[in-house]
C-alpha cells in the first residue's frame, strides 16, 4: 500500500488579540485532525494572534502572553498529530513573523518569514525582522517546506526548500481579498510548483479584520500546476487533505473543488462579512443608519440586514422640507421589504432653532453651503444620540465616489463607526443593488427577492439639501466621474491620461483638485470594507497638507 500523509487544514477566522479564543480554535481543529488520523494539523499565518495585528505585536507584554499560549497549546496537543500555527517569535532583540510546528509537547521547529511585504495594507518591514533562508522540517514520514505567505511570491525561498530536501510545500497565509486576488495568488503558486516540481498546499484564513476580509479559497496544486482541490471562499472550514507517495514523489489526492462566485457576489460577500465580523469582534450587536430614500443608504441597509439580521437594524428617516414624498415612500418601502425597524424623525424644528440661533451672526449674508451642511450635521447629531441611547453602532453610507471628492459633510453624514460601501464606486452601487435584488444566498440573513425598490435605483441621485438639488449640479455624471477616479485614484494616473481617455481637461483638473483637498475628510472617516488595492485608508496614504497638482 502506498505511503499516505494526511493534513488537516484549518481555514478559520481568528480575532486579533484574542489569544485564548484563537488557541481554542486551534485545539478544536487539532482534535478533529486527531480523530481523522492526520499526521499534521495546519493553521494559517499569525493565527494565534490574529492578522494583521500591526503594532500590537511589538508590545513586550503581548509577546510574553503569546509565548505562554503557544507553550500551553503545545502541551495540550502533545498526544497526536503535529500542529503548525503562525505566531510572532522573539529571538534576542529581533521579532519575527514565524510558523511554529508543535509536537511531542514542545515547539519542535520554527520557520521565520524571509520576505516581508511593504506595500498596500502591509508594512511588515517596520514591525518584523527578516528571517534567514531555511530548510524543511520533519513530520512523520515527510519533510515539509513552509514559505510563509509573501515568501511564496518569490522564487528563492521555495527553491532553497526544494534544494534542502522538502518533499512538498505547505504555504500558510494571511492574504486579504481584493478584486481579482485569487488569480494573482494562483499564478504565483503555479510558478512555484513549476520551478520546484513539488506539490503545494496554499492555506489561507477567513474573516474580517478592520477594513480587510480574508477570503480563504485555500487550494492544492500538483506538479504541472494541476489543481487538486479548492476550499470555499469566505467560509470557515476544516478539511482533511491526503498526499500519496508515488514513484515520482508525493502527490495530492484529488478532492472537492469549490466553485468561485462572480465578482459582484464576492464584493457583496466581503461587505457583508466585514460588517458582521467588525460587529462581532468589537462587541456590538445592533446598528442604525439614516435612511434617505437614496441608493447608498438603501444598499447599506440591505448589507446590514444580510450581515446581522433585519431585527438588528434600525432605519431612521430624518426628513426636512426638501425631502421629496418619493424619498419618504421609498425609504419606508425599503425598511418594510427588509423587515427592519423604521423610525421617522423630522428635523425641521431643530433646523429652525439652529437657524434662529445663528441668525444674528449670519445677518446680511446669503444662504449657501453652510445651511445645507447644518441639515446634515443635525442629522448626524440625532443619529449619534440614538446610537448612544440604544447602544447601536451608527453606519455611515458614503460611496467611494463621494469619499474621493469630498461630496459628504464631515461631522454630518460622515458620522458613524463603519462604512460598508467605502470602497464601492457609485456606478457599482447601482449594479450591486441590481445584483442583490436578483440573488439570494444562504449566508444572507435578510429576506430574498427584490428588497430595494426599483424607484430608488432609477431616480437621479440627490442629497436633497435644497430645492430640486441633483448630485450632477456639483459633480460630473457618475459614469464620467467614476471613470476619471479610476484613472486618478486606482491607477495613479495623470490629467493627460484622463484627456487621452476622452475627458475634458478642465473637468479632470477639477476632479483631481477635489481629490486632494478632501484628504482631511478621509483622514477622519470611518473604516470600511476593502474591495480593491486602492482603497482609502492603508492602501492609499497622502499628506493632508499638499499643494502639488499635476502640472499637465
Amino acid at each position: 500500500m502506498a505511503d499516505r500523509f494526511r493534513i488537516t487544514l484549518g481555514q478559520l477566522n481568528p480575532t486579533v488579540g484574542d489569544l485564548a479564543g484563537n488557541a481554542d480554535q486551534a485545539r478544536k481543529a487539532w482534535a478533529e485532525g486527531k480523530a481523522a488520523g492526520a499526521d499534521l494539523v495546519a493553521l494559517p499565518e499569525m493565527f494565534l494572534t490574529g492578522y494583521n495585528a500591526q503594532d500590537l505585536v511589538m508590545r513586550r507584554a503581548f509577546q510574553l502572553d503569546v509565548t505562554t499560549h503557544l507553550e500551553a497549546l503545545a502541551a495540550d496537543c502533545a498526544d497526536g498529530p503535529a500542529l503548525a500555527i503562525g505566531a510572532p517569535w522573539v529571538e534576542g532583540t529581533k521579532l519575527y513573523n514565524a510558523y511554529h510546528i508543535l509536537k511531542g509537547g514542545r515547539i519542535a521547529s520554527t520557520v521565520l518569514k524571509h520576505h516581508l511585504p511593504n506595500e498596500t495594507v502591509f508594512d511588515e518591514v517596520r514591525i518584523f525582522d527578516a528571517g534567514p533562508l531555511g530548510g524543511p522540517y520533519s513530520v512523520g514520514n515527510s519533510r515539509v517546506g513552509s514559505p510563509i505567505c509573501e515568501d511564496a511570491w518569490h522564487e528563492d525561498v521555495a527553491e532553497t526548500l526544494a534544494e534542502t530536501g522538502a518533499e512538498f510545500l505547505l504555504v500558510p497565509n494571511g492574504s486579504p481579498y481584493y478584486r481579482g486576488k485569487f488569480d494573482t495568488r494562483l499564478n504565483h503558486m503555479v510558478a512555484r510548483v513549476v520551478e520546484t516540481e513539488l506539490p503545494l498546499i496554499y492555506l489561507n484564513m477567513v474573516g474580517g479584520q478592520d477594513d480587510q476580509v480574508f477570503d480563504g479559497a485555500s487550494f492544492g496544486l500538483n506538479p504541472g500546476g494541476q489543481l487538486a482541490f479548492k476550499m470555499p471562499v469566505f467560509d470557515a472550514q476544516i478539511a482533511h487533505v491526503d498526499l500519496e507517495r508515488r514513484p515520482e514523489g508525493w502527490r495530492i489526492v484529488e478532492g472537492e473543488k469549490a466553485s468561485r462566485p462572480e465578482p459582484y457576489e464576492q464584493d457583496y460577500r466581503v461587505m457583508v462579512q466585514s460588517l458582521r465580523d467588525y460587529m462581532r469582534k468589537t462587541g456590538f450587536k445592533k446598528v442604525l443608519l439614516g435612511l434617505s430614500g437614496g441608493i447608498d443608504s438603501a444598499i447599506v441597509a440591505t448589507i446590514a440586514a444580510d450581515a446581522l439580521g433585519p431585527e438588528n437594524v434600525r432605519c431612521v428617516m430624518l426628513p426636512s422640507e426638501y425631502t421629496s414624498q418619493g424619498s419618504l415612500d421609498d425609504a419606508e418601502a425599503l425598511a418594510k421589504a427588509l423587515g427592519c425597524h423604521y423610525d421617522y424623525v423630522p428635523i425641521s424644528e431643530g433646523r429652525e432653532a439652529i437657524t434662529k440661533t445663528l441668525a444674528p451672526l449670519f445677518e446680511g449674508r446669503d444662504a449657501d453651503l453652510t445651511e445645507e451642511n447644518i441639515q446634515s450635521r443635525l442629522r448626524g447629531l440625532l443619529l449619534m444620540a440614538m446610537s448612544n441611547k440604544f447602544g447601536e453602532m451608527l453606519l455611515t453610507t458614503g460611496n467611494k465616489s463621494e469619499v474621493a471628492v469630498g461630496y459628504a459633510t464631515i461631522y454630518g453624514d460622515m458620522a458613524g463607526g463603519y462604512n460598508p460601501i467605502k470602497d464601492l464606486y457609485k456606478t457599482r452601487v447601482f449594479e450591486t443593488c441590481r445584483w442583490r435584488n436578483a440573488n439570494h444566498r444562504d449566508w444572507m440573513m435578510g429576506p430574498a427577492g427584490a428588497v430595494i425598490p426599483q424607484q430608488i435605483i432609477d431616480k437621479p441621485p440627490s442629497a436633497e439639501l435644497r430645492e430640486d438639488q441633483k448630485d450632477s449640479d456639483s459633480l460630473p455624471d457618475y459614469p464620467e466621474l467614476d471613470a476619471m477616479l479610476e484613472i486618478l485614484v486606482d491607477r495613479a494616473g495623470s490629467i493627460e491620461d484622463c484627456v487621452a481617455a476622452g475627458f475634458d481637461r478642465d473637468v479632470a483638473k477639477k476632479v483631481e483638485h477635489l481629490i486632494y483637498i478632501s484628504e482631511y475628510k478621509r483622514f477622519q472617516s470611518a473604516p470600511g470594507a476593502r474591495l480593491t488595492k486602492e482603497a482609502f485608508w492603508l492602501d492609499r496614504r497622502y499628506p493632508i497638507v499638499n499643494r502639488w497638482r499635476d502640472p499637465s
